[in-house]
């Protein structure tokens, strides 16, 4: 199973600069401590939790999340 941050990674290419999604994307790529392995809702939710690059963060976590089930579910 592919992890979260490979499917985020999908939207570091995204042209809108303000697109929140990009935005995310770029701060857990530049985040070392991100834990880019894993598949767990709740360890990264914890994570970003704690570590939030911006306010609106948990919340577009929360929708890609949504997205990366949909996308793990085939």
């Amino acid at each position: 199973m592919r992890s979260f941050y490979h499917f985020a990674m999908q939207y570091r290419g995204i042209q809108n600069k303000h697109d929140a999604r990009k935005q995310l994307a770029e701060a857990i790529f530049r985040d070392h401590g991100f834990p880019k392995q894993s598949v767990n809702y709740n360890e990264i939710s914890e994570y970003l939790e704690m570590n939030s690059p911006f306010p609106e963060a948990i919340q577009v976590f929360d929708q890609l999340w949504e997205e990366y089930e949909r996308h793990t579910e085939t």
